[in-house]
């Protein structure tokens, strides 16, 4: 049986395959469009089989926020000429939008999530047999507070999302934040989050280096308690000079706009060597 070009092109809309793998599903299934997409569909899944010894380390990081939620979502891929592609970029989208709509608590219930007829997961294994890469969901954060803002870094290699205390917050301001966040690489919001066994290994570390430097054993505690504060003022984000005017702390910079202002958590990811 012939295959139509109106068959290939409804086909291709259906399953976002290339040409010629449309035409030859169609023919394999004698035009019928529910074994044609099996058809393509079982491909994608030898494909994946085939790559799952591959790195993915290129992809695309999306973020958005909604009120008092927001996510963060890497697709990963072989190649940077995959990640820059419309419609690798487009399912990308695609999957934060149903993770921002639908809230899952973790990257098997955002897998599992339905976007249309299929899941998620076999929305990137379909992928997968359109490109002939290796992809696969990277990563997935979110944060909730009474408000959130999102940014995206030109690129789409780095996303950062940050919560608020307070549920009205001037959008710049918002935004300087999730920059700051992005450009600085912050550990936690506060020294308090910062986990235990970090802090007391940047504390030996500050010791060995005033050992090495000559000072009294007895002064050693002391001078490393000082360049602790120092590390907490790199590594916390309330802390953190910040980038558009250090002569103020993020933590100074909100009470400037309102006193009970603060941040409240935040989320980073890059596909980028930090």
């Amino acid at each position: 049986m012939a295959v139509s070009m109106a068959d290939i092109t409804k086909l291709r809309k259906m399953t976002g395959a290339g040409m010629m793998d449309c035409k030859n599903a169609l023919a394999e299934a004698n035009n019928d469009f529910e074994a044609a997409v099996e058809i393509i569909r079982k491909k994608g899944q030898a494909v994946a089989a085939k790559r799952v010894d591959r790195e993915a380390s290129e992809g695309c990081v999306l973020a958005a926020a909604n009120g008092n939620f927001a996510a963060i979502f890497a697709l990963k891929c072989e190649t940077d000429f995959v990640a820059k592609n419309a419609d690798f970029i487009a399912l990308t989208k695609s999957i934060l939008d149903a993770a921002i709509a639908n809230k899952p608590a973790n990257m098997d219930e955002l897998k599992a999530m339905k976007i249309g007829d299929s899941t998620v997961e076999q929305l990137i294994v379909d992928r997968i047999g359109i490109t002939g890469e290796k992809m696969e969901a990277g990563y997935y954060e979110y944060i909730s507070a009474p408000s959130t803002i999102a940014y995206i870094h030109p690129g789409n290699k780095l996303a950062t999302i940050v919560g608020f205390n307070q549920e009205t917050v001037d959008t710049q301001v918002a935004k300087d934040v999730a920059m700051q966040v992005a450009a600085m690489a912050p550990l936690a919001v506060t020294r308090e989050e910062i986990p235990a066994d970090v802090v007391a290994k940047e504390f030996e570390i500050a010791k060995d280096k005033a050992r090495e430097e000559g000072k009294k054993e007895e002064m050693l505690d002391k001078i490393a308690q000082g360049r602790l504060n120092k590390f907490y003022q790199e590594a916390t984000l309330l802390e953190q000079a910040f980038i558009k005017d250090a002569k103020m702390s993020i933590q100074q910079y909100l009470k400037s706009i309102n006193k009970d202002l603060t941040a409240t958590a935040f989320k980073r990811v890059t596909l980028n060597v930090d």
